[in-house]
């Protein structure tokens, strides 16, 4: 999955980091990965910017503002595509969370 480069608002604090790895659970890009005890940016150009991983982060050590990545996650639902990685006509990709399943055919 290809998004703009380098515009991803995504921020890792990793001196706050307590390496639960939930970061890693919820983000349907694999943008995360755990080295040692913290958690490390591996593909900053994946992330869609649906802020599930900073909504379960306990220690407040992500940042994202959603943004560009699923905005355009919620008009492709409108328009009646599927998601590119799952095929599920959802407002977000894959399980990220935010977004109502969307109707309509698909126009993919």
């Amino acid at each position: 999955m290809n998004y703009l480069k380098n515009v991803v608002t995504l921020r890792l604090d990793r001196d706050k980091c307590v390496g639960c790895g939930r970061c890693l659970e919820v983000c349907p890009h694999g943008v995360f990965s755990l080295t040692g005890d913290k958690t490390i940016i591996v593909d900053r150009d994946a992330c869609m910017e649906c802020g599930a991983c900073a909504r379960n982060c306990p220690a407040g050590a992500l940042y994202v503002k959603n943004g560009v990545g699923c905005a355009v996650g919620i008009l492709n639902a409108r328009l009646g595509r599927t998601s590119s990685c799952c095929g599920e006509k959802q407002a977000c990709c894959c399980t990220c969370g935010p977004g109502a399943e969307s109707g309509g055919p698909d126009r993919g």
